[in-house]
């Protein structure tokens, strides 16, 4: 089965900046899409962003200018880089990973951010 480890979450100021890792247990090249997601407490799990591989990336509107993924293949790991951190933003963020369409999710632990004013 497939591991995703997640690391970089912490507390930071508003303005701030983090940047959230994802390794996984595969090679991500066999992955057609790999996403973030967060939750907030007492919220659904919404979705923030996707690398497609060899397509595009996506981003919710919430964070559209603010954060970007990215792959590192040679690392199996995949990046979210957040800057302009707002109070809104704290929440758990989790890794989603899928090879193809139809197939399994897989998902990792998450990782606490929580942005201060």
């Amino acid at each position: 089965q497939v591991e995703l480890v997640e690391s970089g979450g912490g507390l930071v100021q508003a303005g701030g900046s983090l940047r959230l890792s994802c390794a996984a247990s595969r090679n991500i090249f066999n992955f057609n899409a790999m996403r973030w997601y967060r939750q907030a407490p007492g919220k659904q799990r919404e979705w923030v962003a996707t690398d497609t591989k060899g397509a595009s990336t996506d981003y919710a509107d919430s964070v559209k200018g603010r954060f970007t993924i990215s792959r590192d293949y040679a690392k199996n790991t995949v990046y979210l880089q957040m800057n302009s951190l707002k109070p809104e933003d704290t929440a758990v963020y989790y890794c989603n990973a899928q090879a193809a369409w139809g197939q399994d999710h897989y998902w990792g632990q998450g990782t606490q951010v929580t942005v201060s004013s």
